[in-house]
């Protein structure tokens, strides 16, 4: 028995941080000081608050250290481990109280919090089976298979409430169950991990911080629609991910929970990870299947859908990472208990991955209806340097701006899709006043044209030419018709696109000009950017008054455009100028303005 563990999180951001330096000198330290028998050092899954790595919690203390470097290591152990003794300048500042060190879950990231998909991330060893199956892990596989029928788990699943956490919220019972009522010799069950969304991390977090749940839940759903064969579909970017997925598919194997008659029940079920090559298309359901197939990744045409001829042109149910993280609960504590969080029509929790203007970078899962205000002013700390909640987007290039005038939305499916925007896969990037939304429009499309497979005209062609028309706006080149022709165009490209990469794509462009219309009307008739980023619209001048001839600001120039003797007020020649802002970043008396 260990009197001491301490937890380092692995997940990709406290790894890109540095987290397995300071579990090799956590090693090296604990067994210099002899302790090697009594603390145990565990790479486990993201604790949340990513923007703090490399994290790492001592247990039973439940001391909470951030920002933590290999040079802090031989202090924690001496006088934590040895001594007993908190190392409270390491501690997460909201930790700290007074003469008390509070419990994560009290502070303002964590108290509004309810961990379900994520329940076990940041809490056990996501290599070892054991501490899975320790937290209730196969026990609903072992439910399923002894006391259930494949209907009765069809219908508990639809009882629940359950919709798709991959983007369009579509009832995960109702999708089973039409994979189930197709007769055919051979079924499929596959995982959407190809998470593209720009800022989006939430099933790389799952995948790394508990992939057994994964398993479990896609054997679970193997044996409600008869099939045998399952396949994950990850993006080969997340290399953790993979290993971790590969080591826990060997463990399932070996204890008996895939393969032949597992658990002695005659159920069989395989599953195979595929790794995807970072094709944003193949997050669509029929792009998926074509590539796991060894084709192009490319959409079908859909009738017929994937639950009556999906992958290998066989009945198929294809879910995202994080809607299988919630089979098991739903399987041990009942539709009941997932209906008692969130709202009627969107019932239990969702992850979204916080980022952009905000303090508390990070993955944070709340219950469906919590507000937009609680999750950004609460949970996320606020804005960053004094700045105004100007916008948050949500669901990626294919979902849309919900603005300040909204901030007190309730966050689920229709409640957003009524304003235009739509939950997607979770992701949520915070902007604040400094952020030009004709730029962000501009962004988005940039990424859907570079991502479109191109097989149909509308989106291939379609949202280039809105792209081309965003990028005029931006450089002061726009026209009053062209806010006409990109409503037109959207709609178009909404209307005809083959699969949901087109048919969403319009969703920044629409939302944007609908919330924000005055700063293209700005762009377009007056020339300017009111947030101050569109370089082709900027202008920096040097107020006289001000200037005091310091030559700072012409030192910093990279294209020599600023003029003048010393201690004579200068001058910036805007032909010269390749609106960097160094000048600006410079001068120590606000002589350079920026307009």
């Amino acid at each position: 028995m260990y009197r001491s563990h301490v937890l380092v999180c692995g997940g990709t951001g406290c790894t890109s941080s540095g987290s397995a330096h300071i579990v090799e000198a956590l090693e090296t330290e604990i067994k210099k000081a002899g302790l090697e028998n009594e603390v145990k050092v565990i790479k486990t899954g993201c604790f949340g608050l990513c923007a703090l790595g490399p994290i790492m919690i001592i247990y039973p203390e439940g001391a909470f250290y951030s920002r933590v470097t290999p040079e802090d290591i031989p202090e924690v152990v001496a006088e934590h481990l040895v001594k007993g003794r908190i190392v409270t300048r390491l501690l997460y500042d909201e930790t700290v109280h007074k003469d008390e060190i509070l419990s994560l879950g009290e502070t303002q990231f964590y108290k509004k919090q309810h961990r379900v998909a994520l329940k076990n991330c940041g809490v056990i060893d996501p290599e070892n089976i054991n501490e899975y199956i320790a937290y209730d892990g196969y026990q609903a596989l072992g439910k399923v298979l002894t006391e259930m029928t494949p209907a009765d788990v069809i219908q508990l699943v639809k009882d629940s409430g359950l919709r798709g956490r991959g983007g369009a919220g579509f009832p995960t019972g109702l999708k089973w169950s039409f994979a189930a009522a197709s007769e055919n010799d051979q079924k499929y069950v596959c995982c959407n991990a190809d998470e593209g969304d720009p800022g989006a991390f939430m099933d790389r977090s799952v995948l790394e911080g508990d992939p057994h749940v994964i398993i479990e839940a896609m054997a679970i759903a193997g044996y409600a629609i008869g099939a045998n064969q399952g396949y994950i579909y990850v993006r080969a970017e997340y290399p953790i991910a993979v290993k971790r997925l590969q080591i826990a598919i060997g463990q399932a194997r070996e204890a008996g929970l895939l393969g032949e008659n597992i658990l002695g029940t005659g159920f069989n079920f395989n599953l195979d990870l595929r790794l995807g090559a970072g094709a944003f298309v193949c997050g669509e359901e029929t792009a998926l299947m074509t590539s796991i197939e060894g084709h192009r990744g490319e959409p079908r045409p859909r009738p017929p859908f994937p639950a009556v001829k999906g992958l290998f042109g066989k009945p198929s149910v294809l879910n995202n990472v994080e809607t299988y993280a919630n089979i098991p609960q739903i399987i041990l504590k009942g539709a009941d208990w997932f209906r008692s969080m969130g709202t009627e029509k969107s019932p239990g929790t969702k992850v979204f991955a916080l980022g952009g203007k905000i303090h508390n970078t990070g993955l944070v899962e709340v219950p469906m209806g919590t507000t937009l205000r609680e999750i950004i002013e609460e949970i996320g700390g606020g804005i960053p340097n004094g700045k105004k909640f100007k916008a948050a987007q949500t669901g990626g290039p294919s979902g849309g701006c919900i603005p300040a005038s909204h901030m007190d939305i309730k966050i689920d499916y229709d409640n957003l899709l009524e304003i235009g925007s739509m939950m997607g896969s979770g992701g949520m990037i915070v902007m604040d006043e400094d952020t030009c939304m004709v730029d962000i429009a501009k962004f988005f499309l940039e990424f859907t044209v570079d991502e479109s497979c191109g097989k149909c005209v509308p989106c291939r062609i379609g949202t280039k030419r809105l792209y081309e028309i965003l990028d005029r706006i931006t450089k002061g080149k726009g026209e009053m018709e062209d806010i006409q022709r990109l409503k037109d165009l959207s709609k178009f490209i909404k209307e005809n696109s083959l699969c949901g990469l087109g048919q969403t794509a319009p969703n920044p462009v629409l939302s944007t000009l609908h919330f924000f219309e005055d700063e293209y009307i700005a762009h377009i008739k007056d020339k300017t950017c009111p947030a101050g980023v569109c370089k082709d619209l900027l202008h920096y001048s040097i107020i006289a008054e001000k200037c005091k001839g310091c030559t700072l600001c012409a030192r910093a120039c990279p294209a020599g455009a600023i003029s003048g003797e010393l201690k004579n007020p200068h001058k910036i020649d805007p032909h010269k100028c390749v609106k960097c802002g160094a000048c600006m970043e410079k001068c120590r008396f606000g002589a350079i303005v920026k307009k």
